[in-house]
């Protein structure tokens, strides 16, 4: 799949779920409006139902064909200009509003001798109700000449919400959908991303395999011509170049192996005490030819005291060869390496720094991301294959310590190990 593929799939991935969701917010809100209106329809019955009793109560003919006025969307106000017998109006109340499925409400009377509202308040049909015999400001909000009761839900948004079942387990649904297409989407990212970088990673691998077999065979070419036999000295020289080739090979194919291991979890580390300063020396002996082919140089300051740890000696020599090896091969000058060492507390810091082009911060937090190379123009300009940082980091952590890195463009690199010392590996 294309970039530009998948990058209108996104768009219009994105198009069609801003459409669905404004679609569903359209018609919930909808809902909601016509639950709303057909709440107040039946609040408006109800109590219109409940002004009528109370006028055949008192024997008196109706003073209003709709003594029912909505103050607000839970506030309403039932004019009876006649006494108002409040455990009738509560029966009635009740009566109404239960055939209606109408649940939470207050009510309260209008006394218009004292002006204020008296009687009592219900929050719910089956709740006991609790009195009311002084002025209440929520209450008094329509002063009028004569008697009239007030009703009000305080919680008739969420009564409404509630009666939205269906609207409420579609909104569910659709946002689980929204969130599997995410996911979804995301886990078709991730997998191209990989699929580019194994991509790379093959191509790398093909790429280094082939140069060392490449140049074996034209060695062996070489020696099987019979003049060779007279000429001892380049006899030697063919057959050292079959030999360092033939470990190049065995150490790449040795970096492959360890990284599926790791990833089983099947490489088991034969740990003991050693002496980390010796750990360096077989790591700089290890890259010389290396060194000594780009004119570099290096420096030491073995200043740890303490330098004994309880490591893997094949792995962390591995490890500290591998930060040496890209300290050459990411150097377009002549190598400059300068290798310390020091104590903080009971742990061992490592710190290799060199003169090479540095890491620009976008990279840095992906450089230990297994099969990750830093981009450098021509995609086989430097060798390797992304697994070396990776196995570095695994190798660390695997040791009970960490591994940190500096940079600057331009200026170099630096890379500090810190191992726990032979004093906390004892414990």
């Amino acid at each position: 799949m294309s970039r530009v593929t998948l990058r209108i799939i996104i768009v219009l991935a994105a198009i069609s779920i801003l459409g669905i969701v404004t679609t569903q917010v359209y018609w919930v809100r909808k809902a909601f409006d016509l639950k709303e209106t057909q709440f107040q329809r039946d609040v408006n019955t109800a109590l219109q139902n409940v002004a009528l009793r109370i006028w055949e109560a008192n024997q008196l003919p109706p003073t209003s064909i709709n003594p029912v006025q909505q103050v607000s969307t839970n506030y309403y106000v039932v004019e009876i200009n006649s006494p108002i017998n409040v455990p009738l109006l509560e029966l009635l109340l009740q009566t109404e509003f239960s055939q209606r499925n109408i649940t939470d409400f207050e009510y309260g009377v209008y006394d218009c001798m004292d002006q204020c509202m008296v009687g009592a308040v219900q929050t719910a049909p089956m709740m006991p109700t609790r009195s009311i015999n002084s002025p209440n400001a929520e209450w008094v909000t329509q002063p009028k000449e004569g008697y009239y009761f007030a009703i009000q839900f305080p919680r008739h948004e969420a009564n409404i919400a509630s009666q939205m079942g269906i609207w409420i387990f579609s909104s569910v649904v659709l946002l689980i959908v929204i969130a599997f297409f995410v996911y979804t989407l995301m886990v078709i990212l991730r997998q191209r991303k990989l699929s580019e970088v194994q991509k790379d990673f093959i191509n790398n691998m093909t790429h280094e395999f082939k140069t060392p077999i490449s140049t074996i065979a034209l060695s062996a070419g070489v020696l099987q011509e019979k003049s060779i036999l007279t000429e001892p000295e380049r006899l030697l020289s063919y057959a050292t170049i079959i030999q360092n080739e033939t470990q190049r090979l065995k150490q790449q194919v040795e970096r492959v192996l360890h990284m599926a291991r790791l990833e089983k979890k099947e490489l088991g580390l034969k740990k003991e005490i050693i002496n980390v300063h010796d750990l360096l020396k077989d790591a700089l002996h290890n890259i010389q030819p290396a060194l000594l082919q780009k004119a570099g140089s290096f420096s030491l300051a073995f200043d740890a005291s303490s330098s004994r740890a309880l490591v893997d000696k094949l792995h962390m020599t591995n490890v500290f060869t591998n930060l040496l090896d890209n300290a050459i091969k990411y150097c377009e000058l002549p190598p400059a390496l300068s290798i310390s060492t020091r104590n903080h507390g009971n742990l061992i810091q490592v710190s290799i720094a060199d003169n090479g082009i540095g890491i620009h911060p976008t990279h840095l937090k992906k450089i230990f991301d297994q099969f990750y190379r830093v981009p450098t123009g021509n995609v086989h300009n430097v060798k390797g294959f992304g697994l070396g940082l990776n196995y570095v980091r695994l190798m660390v952590e695997a040791h009970k310590g960490k591994i940190q890195v500096q940079s600057e463009v331009g200026k170099g690199t630096t890379f500090i190990v810190t191992l726990p010392g032979e004093d906390i590996s004892k414990n």
